[in-house]
């Protein structure tokens, strides 16, 4: 990790942890370890926490360690703002709602440890309403953040104050999830009465037929990440489902598109879905 980019604030307290990797009920988990004496760290517990030297002194003599992170407490004006599931490591690819985020936010932003998401360090106040909506969390207290030392090009290096910036991420992505909810169910055109089958066929016989056989067979050709084709697909199933959000699922889930992304983050397939049917002009209707 290099330690250069990490904001001198954060340096100076010593709200540190270290953390490795460990697989609890199935599931890899980021699990904090105390920097000083080596057991399990706690965020409730100061006395597991430790300085930044010490995190840095207990990554280069503990093997199993991965990184260090940061302690977020109510005495610290700090905010962390975690964007899952969004950039493309591969590629550097980031999502368009992830780069909304981070602009609007404009303060110290690095790349998360898996490579697929950001974290935000802002100073603020977490808004009423909610902390997660889908890939998007905000948290103040209670909480570790992994801290990687990967800045993004381009973002601020310091940590800023971005109190109203915070309220309208808030409002644009936490605050408003019911009402987007409704505003997704209520896009539909109307139920189609065919079978999945034949929903399928009409839809590889249509004018952009080949489009669709192509995206339903996986191939990923022409689109700048798998991410983007996946909307395609689904915006294709949008349209010839109604804007059904539980049958374009459905019927994604059989197409050669489906990865372990799709099937292990509800997220990310929400917000996939999501973006299709809202974007969705005009949907089939078998009786025209």
């Amino acid at each position: 990790m290099d330690v250069t980019p990490i904001p001198a604030v954060l340096r100076a307290k010593a709200q540190w942890v270290c953390w490795r990797t460990e697989i609890r009920d199935g599931t890899h988990t980021k699990v904090p370890v105390d920097p000083v004496h080596g057991g399990y760290a706690s965020v409730a517990d100061p006395e597991t926490w430790g300085s930044f030297t010490a995190a840095q002194r207990c990554r280069r003599r503990t093997p199993d360690i991965e990184g260090a992170g940061f302690v977020f407490t109510a005495d610290d004006p700090f905010v962390g703002v975690d964007l899952d599931d969004c950039r493309e490591p591969a590629t550097g690819a980031v999502a368009d709602w992830a780069v909304d985020v981070v602009r609007r936010l404009a303060s110290y932003t690095e790349v998360s440890p898996s490579g697929t998401g950001f974290h935000v360090l802002v100073r603020g106040q977490v808004p009423r309403g909610g902390n997660r909506r889908g890939d998007l969390e905000m948290y103040e207290a209670d909480r570790y953040f992994t801290v990687t030392g990967e800045h993004v090009a381009g973002a601020p290096t310091e940590i800023r104050d971005r109190v109203e910036a915070l309220t309208a991420v808030h409002d644009a992505y936490i605050g408003a999830a019911d009402s987007e909810e409704i505003a997704v169910d209520g896009a539909s055109g109307q139920q189609v009465p065919l079978s999945d089958e034949a929903l399928l066929e009409t839809a590889r016989n249509a004018a952009n037929g080949d489009k669709f056989r192509r995206l339903w067979n996986g191939d990923t050709a022409g689109y700048p990440s798998h991410s983007e084709a996946d909307l395609a697909l689904c915006s294709l199933l949008a349209f010839w489902t109604g804007g059904d959000t539980a049958r374009i699922e459905r019927l994604f889930a059989r197409s050669g598109l489906v990865r372990e992304k799709w099937r292990q983050r509800p997220g990310y397939r929400e917000r996939t879905i999501r973006r299709a049917v809202q974007g969705c002009s005009d949907f089939y209707d078998p009786g025209q």
